[in-house]
């Protein structure tokens, strides 16, 4: 396969009106679009990226992924779960949560059980050793958070914990 050409590839650079090139230069986060000015759902989806690298680097000597994370947290909170339940409350795919599932359920972190009524949904809960995994995780993972509201009294962390959940619940699809 060919590669592109650089030209093709790198952004071009300003002219200034002398007639001298200037590089481009992508903004840091917090600085032009990428701040205060930007979009909203930009700097959500960037404040998102950043929290979910840092998480993913924290939880990293754990073997432990942001999904196998979310998933261990909502089968710990809402017990026998089925792997759709799970996909629609982590915002993943089934195929992923399959995936996950498989993993866990290899590593002995999660069981299945049938259902008592309908025997063809497998239900999924944590095992002693699933929640000895998520509590580790949960400990760092607290640690980020309290750095993520380090900047907020009670009042603005309580503000923007309820105006996440209501864009949640605002632009949730009929």
């Amino acid at each position: 396969m060919m590669r592109k050409p650089a030209s093709i590839t790198k952004s071009k650079p300003e002219r200034r009106a002398s007639g001298e090139e200037v590089a481009v230069r992508v903004p840091a986060p917090g600085e032009g679009k990428r701040g205060e000015q930007g979009y909203l759902g930009y700097l959500l989806r960037q404040a998102h990226a950043a929290v979910r690298l840092k998480m993913e680097r924290t939880l990293a000597d754990l073997g432990v992924t942001s999904p196998q994370f979310a998933v261990l947290t909502m089968l710990n909170a809402y017990p026998g779960l089925s792997g759709a339940d799970v996909a629609r409350l982590t915002f993943l795919t089934p195929q992923t949560v399959g995936v996950i599932i498989r993993n866990l359920e290899r590593d002995g972190a999660i069981v299945m059980t049938p259902h008592p009524v309908h025997g063809r949904i497998q239900q999924w809960t944590l095992t002693s050793r699933g929640s000895t995994l998520l509590k580790a995780c949960r400990e760092r993972v607290i640690g980020l958070e309290k750095r993520l509201a380090s900047s907020l009294d009670a009042k603005a962390e309580a503000s923007i914990r309820r105006w996440l959940a209501n864009v949640a619940t605002e632009l949730q699809e009929d």
